[in-house]
């Protein structure tokens, strides 16, 4: 289970006692969330009612159970449930409950232990939620807002933002200057630090005409390949993106997951609108049948959307997957609930999972409710006919290229039965010379049976040969153990023979296969069928499920889905949930979404748990905007790149990030927005922008991942594992050509091999489903990191080779001038400039009496003492990576 799931009820406690102070107590508003959580387990829920108790009803509490009533409406202090629960008592095996939960329940029963409506007469008649919980505004059609109006501000965003100031005696914070807003923009979209040349070009733009500078800025940005790279790491992190299984310790690689992350990549550089981005990864396969694209058709265009397609669904297999190593029901069912976890923070930003085992503890989302969501996916995954990572592997192959391959392999085995052949005459040789050295009257004897084949040898053919281990050991392995002959003449004459047949098979046409989910034409009646667990149990399959969106949103629209299409020869099933997310009238992917991006150029969402609408949740700070954003991407066509353009359009993006007393006082966490919010790189944007202001920077876009390895002293680095078949370290070093120094989305993602930069910074090693949001901590490790790790360390020489270059024969101010603008794109100021020249030749000098050689994190060691001016520019740079202005965006 989520361990969301299992966290306090500090959130619905909050909720409660404001409902407390505002209007009277009622059991279905109050009382029921806390029963629900605590109680219903082991009172009510799947007809258990120990000690004869149920408490989902009002009106079953009065009545009690074998111990009599559980409370006496109007006398806390005489009723029984209050009782058990002060004293500890209930629930069971489990802490205490929070003092104001209990308080709660006591002032309830106090004021009469009233109900907000007539309940029902029985519980199989009775609404399957509360209006309560229907009415949860996460649940609510997105409303049709209208832009306030005498806000002062022409930006819609910043007239919602600016009506909520108002009410709390703020304002907007200035515009930032042009340095921060560039510096902000260029990370935010690209993930990557702007060039000196471009902040100083944008400076003199923005003095011009500061409106179509800014314009044009964000123009160029969002047409930037950088930008898909950077913002599909944001949704990788969402998909679980990993180029491995993980779960068991062999943590196997996967080998074509890499074509996932490059479909999101390009996806988000051609904008592709985003419910076609969401179906796709849904239905890819089904789409295809209905576009009537295959691996056969006519054109290369139609070719290459088949592909586009099928690698889409890649989503639906980025989960983790131990059944590559372990394949039983346990590891399938596990797999499986992961994935659901990912569709439903992915799309329904709702905590489904969680209602695997019970009903869900908090959210009106019912155990049914979970595997009606999982039959949409159920043919794909088929756990009665599983197929493990490998056999799941489509290939893209057209039948004209595989004939052309079986033409090609015919050829090359016709080389092989060749090779085959003289190797069993050089055998043969071999083997008479052998016979030489046996009695020649037992020498026939000895012939026939080592000619006899393994399996057929009698008993007393084994027993001779044992007696002649020469000729028993003879094979094609340990020729070269008998006659110096075959080292030359046999070995080459076989080992050219070999290199033909691989050089043939180089003629086939390349078969490339892609990570994709799924299914098999199937006839409606032979659908395989979903059941749900009991408790959650794979081995416990109780009633059979139908596929259903969630049931609670049945109030006002349709849930249900079809069991099968007769427009595919699939299911359809995951064709008809992708229909409906995205028809633009669903009450939670649009809002969901726009609240990612929202948190991404902000740092908080509008709703702060990005994952979690549920009543675990946070409310939206702002609903009104979120409603108007969530209308206003639907409108545009579902496109990511002018809900940017919007977003960062506003004053409220544009703000400085300056704090003061008084809005520090009235909003400490700047849930209002007057200011912009300063956020630290992640991870890998550290890591890019370490290589991009070093020069080092690859801009390849695409392809294989870059490989990581352990060292011999155990830590995870960038490079080729050379360790051998027993896993141990070889000391051999391959290099990679210039690929460790491409951006950190091409860098290979093993879920038992994280780098210590990214794990340091807060990066997901997706050892779980997936990553909602990342944490975002200050600790002493990355300080330590930043100042000690041997990586770091050369990230600055590459930095000081850079400056000795670009700055050969100027002077020492002008070489950290441009230091400074490349690291924070402004010039120093004069203490800086003075500190910095001092700093420099006393390292200098250090390292002249001291010298020494240059680092590397892995490869083979330098052992040229490097220049002492280098060494001290090392010691310059590396002070300079190292601080707060190089780590934080203002």
């Amino acid at each position: 289970m989520n361990h969301r799931c299992l966290s306090g009820l500090l959130f619905l406690t909050a909720a409660t006692l404001t409902s407390v102070a505002e209007e009277p107590l009622t059991f279905e508003r109050d009382v029921r969330p806390i029963l629900k959580t605590h109680c219903f387990h082991c009172h009510g829920e799947d007809e258990v009612t120990k000690g004869g108790l149920d408490v989902r009803l009002q009106r079953f509490l009065v009545k009690g159970g074998k111990d009599g009533p559980a409370i006496i409406p109007g006398k806390p202090d005489k009723s029984l449930l209050v009782k058990l629960l002060r004293d500890g008592e209930m629930p069971k095996e489990k802490s205490k409950l929070p003092e104001k939960e209990i308080e709660t329940i006591a002032a309830w029963i106090q004021a009469g232990a009233v109900t907000a409506r007539p309940e029902p007469e029985s519980l199989e008649d009775a609404p399957l939620f509360t209006e309560e919980e229907r009415n949860w505004w996460s649940f609510q059609p997105v409303a049709r807002v209208a832009v306030p109006e005498g806000t002062g501000s022409d930006h819609p965003i910043d007239a919602f933002i600016s009506r909520k100031l108002k009410e709390h005696s703020l304002s907007f914070s200035p515009r930032a200057d042009a340095r921060t807003l560039i510096r902000r923009a260029t990370f935010d979209l690209t993930g990557l630090p702007p060039t000196p040349e471009e902040v100083d070009a944008f400076a003199v733009a923005n003095v011009k005409d500061p409106e179509a500078a800014y314009a044009a800025l964000i123009d160029r940005l969002l047409a930037s390949p950088a930008y898909g790279e950077r913002w599909g790491r944001h949704w990788l992190d969402v998909a679980g993106y990993a180029d491995s299984d993980g779960v068991t310790e062999k943590d196997l690689e996967r080998k074509h997951a890499w074509k996932y992350r490059d479909y999101v990549i390009q996806a988000l550089n051609s904008d592709k609108p985003f419910d076609a981005f969401v179906k796709e990864q849904l239905a890819g396969d089904e789409i295809a049948a209905l576009e009537g694209v295959n691996a056969n058709s006519a054109t290369e265009e139609e070719r290459a959307r088949y592909a586009e397609l099928l690698t889409a669904t890649g989503f639906l297999r980025m989960a983790p997957d131990g059944t590559g190593a372990k394949n039983d029901l346990l590891t399938r069912n596990a797999s499986i609930t992961d994935t659901m976890k990912i569709v439903s923070t992915a799309f329904y930003g709702m905590t489904i999972q969680c209602a695997e085992c019970h009903d869900h503890r908090y959210d009106p989302i019912t155990q049914a409710d979970f595997y009606e969501l999982r039959a949409v996916f159920q043919p794909g995954f088929n756990p009665v006919k599983w197929k493990n990572p490998n056999s799941r592997l489509v290939s893209l192959q057209t039948n004209e290229d595989k004939a052309k391959a079986a033409e090609v392999e015919v050829e090359a085995k016709a080389v092989e039965k060749a090779r085959l052949a003289k190797q069993a005459e050089f055998i043969q040789i071999v083997l008479e010379k052998e016979l030489l050295k046996v009695d020649e009257a037992g020498r026939e004897a000895v012939r026939t049976a080592y000619n006899t084949t393994v399996k057929e040898r009698t008993p007393e053919q084994v027993a001779l040969l044992k007696t002649h281990p020469t000729i028993n050991k003879l094979n094609a392995g340990s020729l070269y153990l008998y006659d110096s002959t075959y080292k030359t003449k046999y070995n080459e004459e076989l080992k050219a023979m070999t290199a033909e047949a691989a050089k043939i098979r180089e003629k086939k046409p390349v078969n490339e296969l892609v990570q994709a989910f799924t299914e098999a034409p199937v006839k409606p009646e032979a659908i395989p069928a979903t059941f749900l667990f009991h408790r959650g149990d794979p081995e416990s399959p109780k009633d059979e499920v139908k596929p259903s969106d969630l049931d609670v949103l049945s109030g006002w629209r349709k849930t249900d889905l079809p069991e099968s299409l007769d427009t595919v020869p699939t299911s359809g099933r995951r064709l008809a949930l992708g229909d409906t997310l995205t028809d633009g009238t669903h009450p939670l992917l649009a809002r969901v979404m726009v609240n990612r991006v929202w948190m991404h150029h902000f740092g908080t969402g509008l709703v702060k748990s990005v994952a979690d609408f549920g009543f675990l949740g946070e409310k939206p700070t702002h609903p009104e905007l979120l409603d108007w954003l969530a209308q206003e991407f639907v409108n545009s066509g579902w496109s990511l790149k002018e809900l940017h353009r919007l977003i960062l359009s506003s004053d409220t993006w544009q703000q400085q990030s300056q704090r003061d007393e008084i809005r520090d006082e009235i909003d400490p966490d700047n849930l209002l927005l007057s200011r912009q919010s300063k956020r630290r790189l992640e991870a890998e944007t550290l890591r890019d922008s370490l290589l991009a202001v070093s020069g080092k920077l690859n801009p390849a876009h695409f392809g294989e991942p870059v490989p990581v390895m352990f060292t011999e002293e155990g830590q995870v680095v960038i490079g080729i594992d050379t360790t051998d078949t027993a896993g141990r370290q070889t000391g051999k070093f391959l290099s990679l050509e210039g690929q460790e120094f491409r951006r950190s989305i091409y860098i290979q993602i093993r879920r038992s091999r994280p780098l210590d930069l990214f794990a340091a910074f807060d990066a997901p090693a997706m050892t779980y489903a997936n990553c909602e949001i990342r944490p975002v901590t200050a600790v002493s490790p990355q300080s330590l990191l930043l100042m000690n790790n041997i990586g770091m360390r050369e990230h600055s020489q590459y930095f000081a080779q850079r400056l000795e270059k670009e700055c050969a024969g100027k002077s020492t101010e002008e070489t950290i001038r441009h230091a400074w603008k490349l690291a924070y794109g402004r010039n120093p100021s004069d203490s800086e400039l003075s500190e910095a020249s001092d700093f420099l030749t006393l390292q200098t000098a250090s390292y002249t009496v001291e010298p020494t050689t240059l680092e590397r994190l892995s490869g083979p060691a330098s052992t040229e003492i490097a220049s002492p001016h280098l060494l001290g520019l090392t010691a310059l740079t590396h002070a300079l990576l190292s601080t707060n202005e190089f780590l934080y965006i203002d």
